[in-house]
């Protein structure tokens, strides 16, 4: 992964004066990490929550008990609820969760292992959603899963997508 595309992500942000959030849950802060590797990047990434357990996600996100309980923590709506929640606590107009399996335990027949839920939120609305099917070791799906967005980030145009 370049750091040529965390380079034009900053710009983009910079140019139209947003900052970005994250909430994390199966990369436990690798998304984060990858951003603030860069210099200069406190100009417009705000924060990061990395909400592990259900309840931090209740908590910190408010995310719905009812969600959790009715389709899992790994799920389309959860994802939405985590990013919407991570605007909501931060001082940022966009936002992007992520919640998956990781493994290489918790998965399911339903949710195997590698199975991924993001979201891309602006204004605590849903803009973009992504539900990615991986493979590989834990920290190979997680690399992946990061990888992807800021490839999908590096794509975005403002303009055309808000």
């Amino acid at each position: 992964m370049s750091s040529n595309k965390l380079h034009n992500i900053a710009k983009k942000f910079i140019d139209n004066n947003f900052h970005l959030c994250v909430a994390e849950s199966c990369t436990g802060g690798l998304l984060a990490k990858k951003i603030t590797d860069e210099s200069g990047s406190s100009a417009w990434f705000d924060c990061g929550l990395i909400t592990y357990s259900n309840e931090s996600k209740i908590r910190l996100l408010g995310v719905k008990k009812e969600s959790l309980t009715e389709c899992g923590a790994v799920s389309q709506e959860v994802a939405q609820e985590m990013a919407i929640g991570a605007q909501k606590n931060s001082s940022a107009v966009f936002s992007i969760s992520i919640t998956g399996i990781a493994g290489p335990n918790g998965g399911s027949t339903e949710k195997p292992v590698g199975t991924i839920f993001i979201c891309f939120a602006f204004k605590e609305k849903v803009l973009k959603d992504y539900k990615l099917e991986l493979s590989g070791n834990r920290s190979s799906i997680r690399e992946q899963t990061v990888n992807f967005i800021i490839d999908e980030l590096d794509k975005l145009t403002f303009n055309g997508q808000i």
